[in-house]
Parts: structure tokens; C-alpha cells; sequence
């Protein structure tokens, strides 16, 4: 391709994807996001909070610390797929114990 633009076969994203699924400071960002998003929802509500600090952490992480070779945007890319899909999870997780310490 022209120009300094790197292509990037389906291993490196999986690469990609499963190192920052696994990164803890990552994971740790994104639970205090959703103990923070359900602590203050009467305030903020839930899903504009979710969705800014889904961005937030997906912009951060790379821009702080960049990995050699991963363009920040395919970093930003996947990193906004992988904090959805983590903190969906966190959230249902949330919403399951919370559930049950009520019962």
C-alpha cells in the first residue's frame, strides 16, 4: 500500500485483541468505571457514563502506552471493542449480584 500505512493480518488483531482483553490495568479501569457508573446512576444515569469511559479507556491506554508496531488507531479501534464487550460483562455481573444481595 502507499505511504507509511502498515497492514495487519487477522493474527496480529487477534493478538491485539486477546492482549488487551487480558491486560489488568485495563480490566481495573473498567470495573471501577461500572462500580462507579451504578454507585452514582441517580445522578449521571448509566449509559452516556458507560460510553465515555468505554472511549476514554480505549483513547488512554494506547496514547500512554503505546506497543511498538500497533497504530494507535488500530489500537483505539480494538480497544473500544474489547472495553464494550468487558464491560458488558462487568456490568451484567453487577447486575446479578446486585440482584441477589436484595433477595
Amino acid at each position: 500500500m502507499a505511504g507509511n500505512h502498515t497492514e495487519h493480518t487477522f493474527m496480529d488483531i487477534a493478538a491485539l485483541l486477546t492482549e488487551q482483553a487480558t491486560d489488568i490495568f485495563r480490566l481495573g479501569l473498567l470495573a471501577g468505571l461500572v462500580y462507579t457508573t451504578e454507585r452514582t446512576r441517580a445522578q449521571t444515569g448509566v449509559l452516556l457514563p458507560l460510553l465515555a469511559g468505554i472511549v476514554f479507556v480505549a483513547i488512554i491506554i494506547p496514547a500512554t502506552m503505546p506497543k511498538p508496531g500497533v497504530d494507535m488507531w488500530v489500537a483505539t479501534g480494538t480497544g473500544l471493542v474489547v472495553n464494550a464487550v468487558i464491560t458488558a460483562l462487568f456490568w451484567l455481573a453487577w447486575q446479578r449480584i446486585s440482584r441477589k444481595s436484595r433477595a
